[in-house]
């Protein structure tokens, strides 16, 4: 499903050299939950957003499928980003003067040939699986974190994606929130085959799911 061959990031300036990543191997397969840890400053926020096609590594290849993402145009990566991939965040990034539901439709808009009345169905769909669609008019000022997290997981669902990409989505939230948000992602995982790949600072979130991989100082941990 995801597969990376000897994917290496290196920041440079005038002055410094700073390794990202260094020669990541890593397949992941389709309907597999995997978990990321390391601590802070490891590259796991950098392994994520090169799968998500967020960031280009320095060397190395990335395959999506039977796709290689290296053959891509930029117009091409955001199309596929939009169909195949969904993003969860910790700090939720939702648009607060949008209500609920029209934060949930925003990917949406982007893709051709879904009208108005598709994406509110969709929309209200995705909420009904994350147990909010009684707050689809509210605000997310008017959210608990729980339910902001759970606004974020709907709007990344929402396009039906293969895969699910979540950068810490329990960390900005208490344990019994977590909880609750690690079992919608466990549901989706188990029920519908999307593959997950998750990176957290919670050892207990991560003995939830199927595989763990760490990183320390940008390599993988054998």
């Amino acid at each position: 499903m995801i597969k990376l061959e000897n994917i290496s990031k290196i920041y440079r300036t005038k002055t410094i050299e700073t390794v990202a990543l260094n020669n990541i191997n890593l397949n992941v397969a389709e309907g597999e939950f995997l978990s990321v840890m390391g601590p802070s400053g490891c590259g796991k926020s950098t392994l994520l957003n090169i799968i998500g096609l967020i960031d280009e590594p320095s060397d190395g290849a990335i395959s999506i499928g039977p796709n290689t993402i290296r053959d891509y145009n930029g117009k091409s990566i955001a199309k596929f980003r939009n169909e195949h991939l969904g993003f969860i965040f910790q700090s939720f990034h939702l648009i607060n003067d949008l209500s609920v539901i029209d934060n949930v439709e925003l990917p949406l808009l982007y893709r051709k040939g879904v009208t108005g009345s598709e994406r509110r169905a969709l929309a209200e769909e995705a909420l009904t699986k994350v147990g909010l669609k009684n707050r689809m008019k509210h605000f997310p000022s008017q959210l608990s974190g729980g339910q902001k997290q759970r606004v974020a997981i709907a709007r990344a669902i929402v396009g039906k994606p293969n895969i699910i990409l979540a950068d810490e989505p329990t960390g900005n939230l208490d344990s019994v929130m977590g909880n609750e948000i690690m079992d919608i992602l466990l549901g989706l995982n188990q029920n519908e085959n999307t593959t997950i790949v998750m990176v957290t600072h919670d050892e207990t979130m991560a003995e939830k799911t199927n595989r763990l991989v760490r990183l320390f100082d940008g390599s993988q941990v054998q």
